[in-house]
């Protein structure tokens, strides 16, 4: 296969030292009645080699499992609309900043819990600390996505939540492309990332997510959901 990068995006990056291609895998749009396994297997493996990694975005995992919900279906409470006033936008994304990503993340993760992440980032704001909320809300807050321009159409319009299992969902993958790579399904953007389920075990998280910092996919016209690594010799 001729690897081409995504327009903007470079191809190859090195991280401690070892070199690796970064392969970006277009799909058609995915929708909610689709099978994550049918969609990976069917666009990513005439491509793997053994030794791959096969990564893909926690999005693409959780629109599959019927975690994305338009906007305007989303009943806020007050609670929600007065916190997300709180919650600091960055120029990738909304994140809890609006009330219907905050409305999500009291669902997801229980009232009680965001609450006490919002009373413990406002202590630390004034001691000059940040990012103590999503620390407390935990990952499920964290991997909230809310509509952007980055996004591609319907799901500019949506909200979807972080995708449920992704370790067994990570592992089911590898069955599938019948054990000859590892697998990853990750949240990355712009801004940095996490790895949220993995074959190679989560040792091996913060390697990847720098192997991956500068996010080589892309989410709107580029269609590229799914990604291969692999070390260049």
């Amino acid at each position: 296969m001729a690897a081409e990068a995504n327009e903007g995006k470079a191809l190859e990056t090195t991280v401690d030292g070892i070199s690796y291609q970064r392969i970006p895998v277009k799909t058609r749009l995915v929708g909610p009645d689709d099978d994550i396994v049918e969609v990976v297997t069917t666009f990513a493996r005439e491509h793997i080699v053994d030794g791959d990694i096969v990564f893909v975005t926690e999005k693409i995992v959780a629109i599959t499992q019927g975690r994305a919900y338009p906007v305007n279906s989303i009943k806020t409470r007050p609670l929600a609309r007065f916190l997300s006033k709180y919650v600091t936008k960055t120029s990738y994304g909304i994140g809890l900043g609006m009330p219907e990503t905050m409305e999500m993340a009291l669902r997801e993760c229980g009232t009680p819990r965001i609450m006490f992440a919002a009373a413990v980032s406002v202590v630390s704001k004034l001691l000059g600390r940040s990012g103590d909320f999503y620390r407390i809300a935990g990952e499920k807050a964290r991997a909230i996505d809310g509509p952007t321009r980055h996004t591609i159409p319907p799901y500019n319009s949506h909200v979807v939540l972080g995708p449920e299992r992704p370790d067994d969902v990570a592992n089911e993958l590898k069955t599938a492309l019948g054990g000859r790579v590892d697998v990853m399904v990750v949240d990355i953007n712009d801004l940095g990332g996490n790895i949220l389920g993995n074959t190679l075990g989560h040792s091996k998280d913060d390697h990847m997510v720098r192997v991956l910092k500068d996010n080589p996919l892309g989410q709107k016209h580029q269609s590229t959901p799914i990604g291969i690594i692999r070390t260049i010799a």
